[in-house]
């Protein structure tokens, strides 16, 4: 089977779907990658083909922040390079609207690898779910707009949707054939059921590896001050205001330093007399080694990294999927909530968290559970039963019936030349 990996290139997307992608080589299919040209080095480094998505009109296609106002260009490349490749199933990213489009238009499978939880309506249950922030059902309508929108907008609108919605609202579109959701059974609400094309794989753990003498300039640094170590990783933050003052407030003569991962976040802040070490690695796990500790908003890559390692974590969510994880992080007893600024009147959360035995042994109690996963054959065997149930044949597949080169556009009906594109390494 010929598979075309079209994830978000950003880490914490692209690194889940490498996992996936080299168990799926392993078993003998052909696995290829598209991704912005800056993801080239850390695709190699996991041993598969990689095209940038520039090569096929997709410069800005496949990042993070801009996957909502991307979605068609990220849908006319997808189809140029799943034609090149000659794809008989995709795997993209949550949010991922114009990959998806790219299936529907292609009648390819599409597996969509999400979040460590569910962030769309339940099957059943989770009606007396807490909510922070907006609500399961306000965020599922407003995904399901913005994928009529793109889909509109690509053409497609006249013709009826490979996926349409079920009896519940989110069993249709964004859950493509199979979503697989990286966390535990444990992270869901307690008695929701989720939607029939949604499985639990674990964490697909996969990252570049450290630069040694990085790592030892970091570790140096850190044995001078000589302080316990607190792992910060700042995910994107939504209006919700800078982390710096708490961060210079926590971290400047107090018992602890932080090695801060600035990931997207920009104009960091920190103070001069504060015990922080700034770092921007695309690898986080001999960090979280070094620390007891991690703070973050609430992102999949650092609360799983954290867990995988035993490490409890004190989170203060924003926006996206944040809430959703620090409350389910906060529900299974390996999270404590951090408030954005100090209240004299009670413990320092920081001090209180890194004493909490409870905190640190629930941490370390799912993190075992999610090491014993096999994350990546759980969601390879998903991904080849999506294929399998593929009503659509190879030699039916669109690509099949106007083959690249007879229009010179792309989508469906016309595509690149063999000369003009470049190879996946799929025949």
């Amino acid at each position: 089977m010929n598979i075309l990996l079209c994830p978000l290139s950003d880490g914490g997307y692209l690194y889940p779907a490498l996992a996936a992608g080299r168990e799926l080589r392993r078993r003998g299919h052909r696995v290829g990658v598209l991704g912005r040209a800056g993801a080239a080095a850390v695709v190699a480094e996991a041993g598969l083909p990689f095209a940038p998505a520039d090569d096929f009109g997709g410069a800005r296609a496949f990042s993070a922040a801009r996957w909502g106002p991307a979605g068609v260009e990220q849908y006319r490349a997808t189809v140029r390079a799943a034609r090149e490749a000659r794809a008989d199933l995709l795997v993209t990213s949550v949010l991922c609207n114009g990959a998806l489009l790219a299936a529907e238009a292609l009648d390819i499978p599409v597996a969509v690898i999400g979040l460590s939880v569910h962030l769309w309506n339940y099957r059943t249950g989770g009606e007396d779910e807490p909510q922070w922030g907006r609500t399961r059902e306000n965020r599922t309508h407003e995904c399901l707009e913005l994928y009529a929108a793109t889909r509109e907008q690509a053409g497609l609108a006249s013709r009826p949707s490979r996926w349409p919605d079920g009896p519940l609202l989110g069993d249709g579109p964004l859950l493509g054939d199979a979503l697989l959701l990286r966390g535990d059974p444990e992270l869901e609400y307690p008695g929701a059921v989720l939607p029939e094309r949604a499985h639990q794989v674990g964490p697909l753990a996969w990252e570049p590896a450290a630069d040694r003498a990085e790592l030892a300039a970091i570790t140096d640094h850190l044995a001078r001050v000589g302080k316990p170590v607190v792992y910060v990783h700042l995910g994107r933050f939504f209006g919700g205001g800078t982390p710096w003052p708490r961060l210079n407030a926590t971290f400047t003569g107090g018992p602890f330093q932080a090695v801060v991962e600035q990931g997207r976040t920009a104009d960091p802040r920190p103070a001069p007399g504060a015990d922080v070490l700034l770092v921007r690695k695309p690898w986080l796990g001999p960090l979280v080694d070094l620390a007891g500790l991690v703070l973050t908003s609430g992102t999949s890559a650092p609360v799983l990294g954290a867990l995988l390692r035993g490490r409890p974590l004190g989170v203060t969510p924003n926006g996206s999927e944040q809430p959703v994880l620090s409350g389910a992080c906060l529900r299974a007893g390996v999270a404590v909530h951090i408030p954005r600024a100090e209240r004299p009147d009670r413990p320092r959360p920081v001090e209180a968290a890194w004493q909490d035995d409870r905190l640190r042994e629930g941490a370390r109690r799912l993190g075992r559970r999610l090491a014993a996963a096999n994350s990546p054959a759980r969601a390879a065997d998903v991904i080849e039963q999506a294929a399998q149930r593929s009503a659509t044949s190879r030699e039916n597949h669109g690509y099949s019936i106007s083959r690249p080169g007879r229009s010179g556009r792309g989508e469906p009906g016309g595509g690149r030349t063999a000369v003009d594109t470049p190879s996946l390494g799929l025949p």
